[in-house]
């Protein structure tokens, strides 16, 4: 079997997909409480958190803790 690059898997999936589309798979991925989507959604946190900045990601970490 093939190795895959999973992150690269995801970008490509969803690179020319609109907000509304990447919205849908969100809410869809959530609600289905699928735990085969964590990988996705694990690769769009780890976008967001590479591409915030420090005040953005204490708010993440504040969210996050608060919510657990």
């Amino acid at each position: 079997m093939d190795n895959i690059d999973v992150r690269e898997y995801i970008k490509n999936n969803f690179k020319d997909s609109n907000i509304e589309d990447i919205n849908k798979s969100i809410e869809e991925s959530i609600k289905d409480n699928d735990e085969l989507t964590l990988t996705g959604l694990g690769v769009f946190f780890e976008l967001i958190w590479k591409n915030s900045n420090d005040d953005e990601k204490n708010n993440i970490l504040n969210i996050i803790k608060n919510n657990l």
